[in-house]
Formats: structure tokens, C-alpha cells, sequence
């Protein structure tokens, strides 16, 4: 019997010696995110109840204020020709890197709602934004602001989703385990988050420096956990309900769809359209995931459309 319990202590040894070193080699995370690993890099920083948000404003400060927020890993610089323009026609533009991505923090907690939230809500505080928002997501970021504006309507005067989240995508049992899951979304997930990126373009071969763009923040301890937790809540999240918040509310909405979309189909945009009654819905040719880039002048000409129909002071419930 002694015998045998020995061998069993040195096999179990061995699996996590095995788990260890298989871990060592395939985590892609080596540094710590801190003001050295920031130093230098464009935007700003604030610290806010959760962490550190990195951050970008353009535009004339009396501007009318949009705030942009981007998909489930790509960082704010997803929305660079959308900011540029934004700014150009008079608005104040906020985008930043929710928590987990780019140069924000990625704090040890749930990424869920509440999370999002409370990170915006300060986001906005600090930059001292008392009046509604023109409030932009895409894609994950669609659960993102579809939730702060079913908890905030009174902070939103508009809302614009592009090619937004909108079905709960089941994940294996494995990866919803607290120590298993985590491990194994660290060695097979967290390492290849880069490589998939330009699926969300129709035409990848004009974004040629993407992968690499992307590839810097996946170095900072904490990205994989913050991008498994975010594929937990999503999985968990009933859409059909979530927009159903949206609707509620009655703040204006505009939903934005590339037509060849790959990565949420845009036989999806039922459950948005189904859940908010009188949204404005505007399909785009030739783009997939990213029509804000790919059909830049299209997308912003109908945003700067939709935008002006809803003036300061306007009523939006």
C-alpha cells in the first residue's frame, strides 16, 4: 500500500512538474504592466477604483462628447480613423482601453457589467462629463455600452452599435473551471489571440501591420485572465434580454452591420433589432467584422447622420 501511495505522489509530482513547464513555455505573459511599461506611450492614465485606465481625448473641449468603446481584445486604436473624424466634425472624442486590454490595468476580478460600468462611470467623473454621452461599441463593446446604458440611460443621449455581440457562444466545461480552465486557456488559448485578428476583415491584405500591432499587450501578466472571465460573462449573458434593457430605456439607437461579417453574423441582428423598438439599421457592402474601417467614409457619413438628428437639449425618451 505504501508503495503504491509513493507512486502515486511521484506521478502527481510529475503532472504538475509536466502542467508547470507546459505553462512556462506556452504563456505568452512575461512582464508586468506598470509605469515603466507605459512610459512613453501615447494617451493618458488615470487611476481609477479598479486600476489604471489608459485613455485618449480629441477634439475642441466645448465639443459635444463622444465616447468610443472597443471590441473583446483589440484596443482603443481600433477606432483611429473613427476618432479622427469625430473630431474634425466638432466632438470631444473619449476612447480607452477597458480593463484587461492594452495598457489598462487587468485587475483579479469578475469582468462582467458591473465591472464595465464602474470603470466608464469614473472614466467620465474624471474627466469631469456631467451631461449625456454619445456612447459608440463595438462588437464586445456592444455588451459593454448596452449594459452601462441600460444602468445609466440618464449619462447616454445616443447610442451607436456596430457589428455588436449579440449571442452567447457556449464554452467547454473545461474552461470554466477555476484552476483547470485557467491553465487551459493560458497555454491554448491566450498564446494564438493574435493570429485570429484579421478574420474580422473582408479584405485582411490591406491591413498588413495588425497581427503586430496587436501582439504588445498580450506580454502584460493578466491579459489571458481578463479575456477568459470576459468569454465566461459573455457566454452567461442572455442577449435577447440584455437588449431588451437597451429598449427599455429609449434612448436612440443606431445598429451599424457589415455584411460579410465572419465573426458575428449578421443574421444576428435580430436579436438587436427584435429587442429595441424604432432602431435606425444600417447594413454595410463589402466589410466584415470592422465596417467602420473598411467602409470608413459610408459608416461615418450615417453615424454624423444619426448623431445630428439627436442634438444637444433634444429630447431622447
Amino acid at each position: 500500500m505504501l508503495r503504491i501511495a509513493r507512486a502515486l505522489l511521484v506521478l502527481v509530482l510529475l503532472l504538475v512538474a509536466g502542467a508547470a513547464g507546459i505553462y512556462g513555455l506556452r504563456n505568452p505573459e512575461m512582464a508586468a504592466l506598470d509605469d515603466a511599461a507605459r512610459r512613453g506611450a501615447p494617451g493618458r492614465f488615470v487611476s481609477l477604483t479598479d486600476g489604471v485606465t489608459h485613455y485618449d481625448t480629441s477634439g475642441p473641449d466645448s465639443g459635444r462628447v463622444a465616447v468610443l468603446v472597443h471590441g473583446f481584445s483589440v484596443p482603443y486604436y481600433i477606432w483611429d480613423s473613427t476618432s479622427v473624424a469625430l473630431a474634425a466634425a466638432g466632438y470631444r472624442v473619449i476612447r480607452y482601453d477597458v480593463f484587461g486590454r492594452g495598457l489598462s490595468d487587468r485587475p483579479d476580478v469578475p469582468y462582467d457589467g458591473t465591472l464595465y460600468d464602474r470603470q466608464l462611470s469614473e472614466l467620465l467623473d474624471s474627466l469631469r462629463v456631467r451631461g449625456p454621452v454619445d456612447l459608440m461599441g463595438l462588437s464586445y463593446g456592444g455588451y459593454v455600452t448596452g449594459h452601462f446604458t441600460a444602468t445609466h440611460p440618464t449619462r447616454v443621449r445616443t447610442l451607436t452599435l456596430i457589428d455588436p455581440a449579440a449571442v452567447s457562444s457556449r464554452l467547454p466545461a473545461i474552461l470554466t473551471t477555476p484552476v483547470a480552465g485557467a491553465w487551459f486557456w493560458q497555454v491554448m488559448q491566450a498564446p494564438k489571440a493574435a493570429d485570429g485578428q484579421l478574420s474580422d476583415f473582408l479584405h485582411p491584405d490591406r491591413w498588413p501591420d495588425w497581427v503586430d500591432r496587436y501582439r504588445p499587450q498580450m506580454r502584460y501578466r493578466g491579459f489571458g485572465r481578463a479575456l477568459r472571465r470576459s468569454a465566461i460573462t459573455s457566454s452567461r449573458t442572455n442577449y435577447p434580454a440584455h437588449y431588451a434593457a437597451v429598449g427599455a430605456t429609449r434612448v436612440p439607437v443606431l445598429l451599424i452591420w457589415g455584411l460579410q461579417d465572419s465573426t458575428v453574423s449578421i443574421t444576428h441582428s435580430s436579436v438587436v433589432r427584435n429587442g429595441i423598438p424604432g432602431i435606425e439599421y444600417f447594413v454595410v457592402d463589402s466589410a466584415g467584422h470592422l465596417p467602420h474601417m473598411e467602409q470608413a467614409a459610408a459608416v461615418r457619413a450615417r453615424m454624423l447622420e444619426f448623431l445630428a438628428a439627436h442634438p444637444v437639449g433634444s429630447s431622447v425618451r
